[in-house]
């Protein structure tokens, strides 16, 4: 690792217990109520992880799909095997190598061709930026209520309309031919950018296979939002419905990627405190809820630990792998 890697982790690691320190301090949280004290808890603490489970199948049933649109072809039990080690790395290892280094350098090694890897690894992510801010504005217009929550709706539509145009200058810069000239020109320091660039050239052509792509995220985005739905009622959360989650849970998945943290943790439950409390649920059960995602991603990341003892990777390839994702 590098100076400034190890840099840049030291300081995401200060950042994320600095605010969880903050929320302890400013939230008075009861960890008991993690913990279910009835049958009917625990059944909804189950289904919740079933739920982080099967979302991260139907991330692979995803990228299988962006796969099959650029011309991969590979078995879908391999994208499940590949998506379970890559969030295992992001839940344990926290450094620059992180879950999509994993997925590139190991389906790179599946497919003999890592720049469609890489470019399949990008568009999939790329596919979530379409897919969350479409489900906050749905979960706005089907309750009136959510529409006038203050701080909690604006917050939520300005995560909304900041995905969108970042998508949309993504796109713009990346989408012609004359940046596709350019950026062949820098492929090595802007590799992502130019994969963008490829993928666009392969999917114009395609719109049945975009619209696959796209149903898809939305099928795995629904589950990302049950399992927060069924987490909060294991702990009780009252007043947080189906179409408030629908609503609030993108903005609070689009906030948790920026890097200021290790795995979203202390990020993600200051927003859904800031959400939530605008719902009126508590702020000690808000950072709760969050805490229990986070368990619940953690306990779904050991089914990655096989695959990272029975499948390694070179460190070559992970090494050629994080220098197009950084």
């Amino acid at each position: 690792m590098t100076k400034k890697s190890a840099l840049i982790l030291l300081l995401r690691l200060g950042v994320s217990a600095g605010l969880l320190v903050f929320l302890f301090i400013w939230v008075d949280v009861d960890f008991g109520i993690l913990w279910p004290d009835d049958g009917k808890a625990v059944a909804w603490l189950v289904a919740a992880l079933a739920c982080v489970i099967g979302s991260v199948v139907l991330a692979a049933l995803r990228w299988k799909q962006v796969c099959e649109a650029l011309n991969l072809d590979v078995p879908t039990w391999r994208l499940v095997w590949h998506n379970f080690a890559g969030q295992f790395v992001s839940s344990f290892l926290p450094t620059t190598v992180g879950g999509d280094v994993i997925r590139v350098s190991r389906l790179g090694k599946d497919t003999g061709d890592r720049p469609t890897s890489f470019t399949t690894v990008i568009f999939e992510r790329l596919s979530g930026w379409m897919v969350l801010p479409a489900s906050i504005f749905l979960g706005l217009a089907l309750d009136a209520n959510l529409r006038s929550l203050g701080a909690a709706t604006s917050g939520a539509v300005s995560a909304a309309v900041v995905t969108l145009f970042v998508l949309l200058v993504i796109i713009i810069a990346a989408g012609n031919d004359y940046s596709g000239r350019l950026l062949a020109r820098y492929e090595n320091s802007l590799a992502w950018l130019h994969a963008v660039h490829s993928g666009i050239d392969v999917l114009r052509n395609k719109p049945r296979e975009v619209g696959r792509i796209l149903a898809s995220g939305a099928t795995y985005q629904g589950m990302l939002v049950l399992a927060f739905w069924c987490a909060s009622h294991s702990i009780g959360i009252e007043g947080f419905g189906f179409r408030a989650a629908l609503a609030f849970v993108p903005a609070v998945l689009i906030v948790q990627v920026l890097p200021l943290g290790i795995g979203g943790l202390g990020v993600r439950e200051g927003a859904l405190a800031l959400f939530l409390g605008e719902l009126g649920v508590p702020r000690e059960e808000a950072v709760a809820l969050g805490l229990t995602i986070y368990a619940l991603t953690i306990i779904t990341s050991l089914f990655g630990l096989p695959s990272l003892v029975f499948n390694k990777t070179s460190d070559q390839a992970l090494d050629e792998a994080a220098a197009e994702l950084t």
